[in-house]
């Protein structure tokens, strides 16, 4: 007979999570609700620039071309700018992706703790919770989200440089 911590290990793995017994144990036996924070961070950093995909500025470029008084279609006309100057493409993606990881960071952050400073609305707040079948909230939250955004990094390298043979 399979154990609950034996099959929430082997859904995490299936899931492609770094490490998947440590999530597993930490929702087993912390009762943090790891499988949902991981799931969030997952698809946050699907909306994130792959590490090796440099398409993202041709497509960014041609909508740009198309519509260039689109929103957003600054990027498309700046990116035409760097590559024409001699831009590296790797380059460009480390600093676009860096970016996006910093900001994931902070509203996961923001996520937790507002820092709301008005005197007028200490009292307003919000936060993550996961639903049921009928997307009611169960009023579980989903919390420390900014404590895996590194270790959930699809590179395995938690945002770190690659290395010389990269």
């Amino acid at each position: 007979m399979t154990s609950d911590l034996e099959r929430l290990t082997a859904l995490f793995r299936e899931l492609g999570a770094p490490e998947p017994e440590g999530w597993a144990r930490s929702q087993s036996e912390e009762g943090f609700n790891q499988l949902h924070r991981y799931l969030f961070l997952r698809q946050a950093w699907a909306l994130i620039v792959s590490d090796s995909d440099h398409d993202w500025m041709d497509r960014e470029i041609e909508n740009a071309t198309k519509n260039p008084n689109a929103p957003f279609s600054g990027v498309g006309a700046a990116l035409r700018s760097l590559l024409d100057s001699g831009a590296n493409r790797q380059d460009l993606t480390d600093v676009i992706r860096g970016k996006q990881a910093e900001l994931l960071f902070g509203l996961c952050y923001l996520l937790e703790d507002p820092a709301l400073t008005e005197d007028a609305v200490q009292h307003v707040g919000w936060r993550l919770v996961e639903t049921d079948e009928v997307d009611q909230p169960t009023q579980r939250p989903i919390t420390g989200l900014q404590e895996s955004v590194l270790e959930t990094d699809p590179t395995g390298r938690e945002m770190r440089p690659r290395g010389p043979a990269a």
